[in-house]
């Protein structure tokens, strides 16, 4: 069991609430990934996939099976909150845990912003009398002080809104599967291969975007002190909610592959107005399923999603902050509410801002998506090199299965899937990563080079930057 030992050993102190157990665990990385986000995006990886839509979610799962992997052996040698900025940096480096940090920040601190906008913009097609930037307002503002009351209460929204999310899929499940049974749509394996349109870029290609499904059960990691069960226990989620997600996405993603109404249009003109996959409920169900799945999808993207995703920001920006990483205010606990209140508040700033810049362009859901996708991408590429480090050659370990081979084939298996991702996205990326490296030389230049408490000595600012 994780206790304030474990923390005091690396020079912290037990400041949040340990009330989260297991189950606790599992409902908030469901919430966080959402049961039902292939609906939001179906169309894309549709036209992205040839059609191969739920292909592409079960190698995304595959692929991040290793990751979640990798997670599990960091979580269990650092039992603290922060992920891969923590595992990269008490792994490797310091410095490269500051640059792992900051390039998962792209992923933490754009997600809020971007399930905002997409459950904003939902809204307000559904009730145009209702302007895109109240509803943005509304959500930021009802998650802000749902999460600044404490864990628990947001715990208990989240297994809530998980509930309902949980049963608008069964209806949509019930209700396709009777509706190939009696002769509408079309029963085909082509959702899964499909030898006119199959090549591993276009499906590559892809997964990068279906992987957006799937950010969410890496964010379990940020919450190693405020679960109760210790830091075996995060590794078991993680899994458990990865495995349980991928089965859900596939399985709604093939029911639907086989009821879209004109499957040649979406592979060529691709999802422009997002609607594909209401469109293929509307074909089992009619116009109320449609509906109804629309309205879900929309209020767990603006809330209980949002919601997880700002705790894990907050809770990134409080790791790094009480590391003088980041600006100290941010490290700042509320004693009452044993929450990190000032990284809880900003957070909610910065994602209401965000949103509402985004909602002025007309590619800034894709813009902000792909985006996302690559900072992740790029972590959790990290993530399986810190294992192979800390383990394998700084410790040791024998253990060659589970830190060599397994984060070597997730390693290759999300590289080929950088490689193959959006350009713009990875310029954006990579030029987000450059002003990274500025701000670390800022550091040394002012004397904050990134040191971890708890190191050794040769370990705690890494070889090659001590020379610099």
């Amino acid at each position: 069991m994780t206790t304030s030992n474990d923390l005091a050993r690396y020079g912290y102190r037990q400041e949040l609430s340990r009330q989260l157990r297991f189950r606790d665990l599992l409902a908030y990385g469901l919430v966080y990934m959402v049961p039902i986000a292939p609906m939001a995006i179906f169309g894309s990886v549709y036209a992205g996939s040839g059609g191969m839509v739920a292909l592409a979610y079960a190698i995304g799962v595959l692929a991040l099976v290793f990751t979640a992997f990798s997670y599990a052996q960091m979580v269990k040698a650092f039992p603290m909150s922060g992920s891969v900025y923590n595992y990269a940096g008490r792994g490797i480096s310091p410095p490269v845990g500051f640059l792992a940090g900051w390039v998962i920040l792209l992923d933490y601190v754009l997600v809020p912003g971007l399930l905002y906008l997409v459950a904003s913009v939902a809204m307000h097609a559904t009730v145009p009398a209702v302007p895109v930037w109240l509803w943005l307002l509304g959500f930021v503002a009802v998650n802000t002080v749902v999460n600044s009351v404490g864990i628990r209460m947001t715990a208990v929204v989240t297994r809530v809104m998980l509930v309902g999310e949980l049963i608008v899929l069964a209806v949509f499940l019930v209700v396709a599967g009777w509706a190939l049974a009696t002769g509408r749509g079309r029963f085909s394996w082509d959702a899964f291969y499909n030898a006119d349109t199959f090549t591993w870029t276009l499906v590559a290609g892809a997964v990068s975007i279906a992987v957006l499904s799937f950010l969410g059960f890496d964010g379990i990691s940020m919450l190693a002190e405020e679960t109760r069960d210790g830091a075996r226990q995060i590794g078991r989620a993680m899994a458990a909610v990865l495995i349980l997600a991928g089965v859900l996405f596939i399985a709604q993603t093939w029911l639907a592959a086989m009821l879209v109404p004109n499957p040649n249009a979406l592979l060529a003109e691709g999802d422009v107005n997002g609607t594909a996959f209401y469109d293929a409920a509307a074909v089992a169900g009619g116009g109320w399923l449609a509906t109804v799945c629309a309205v879900a999808t929309a209020i767990a993207w603006g809330l209980p999603n949002s919601m997880v995703a700002q705790v894990a920001t907050s809770r990134l920006l409080y790791a790094m902050a009480r590391d003088r990483q980041l600006p100290a205010f941010l490290a700042k606990v509320s004693v009452r509410r044993s929450v990190p209140i000032n990284a809880t508040l900003l957070t909610g700033v910065v994602s209401l801002a965000l949103g509402l810049y985004m909602a002025t362009r007309a590619d800034g859901i894709t813009l902000l998506s792909s985006l996302i996708n690559f900072g992740a991408m790029v972590a959790f590429l990290v993530l399986h090199v810190s294992v192979v480090v800390h383990h394998l050659i700084r410790r040791r370990s024998g253990n060659l299965f589970a830190h060599l081979l397994m984060p070597a084939i997730g390693f290759v298996i999300l590289a080929y899937v950088v490689v193959n991702a959006n350009i713009a996205a990875q310029r954006l990326g990579l030029a987000w990563l450059a002003l990274g490296m500025v701000v670390l030389a800022g550091l040394y230049l002012t004397g904050r080079r990134p040191v971890l408490s708890g190191l050794a000595p040769t370990q705690a600012a890494g070889r090659d930057m001590e020379r610099v």
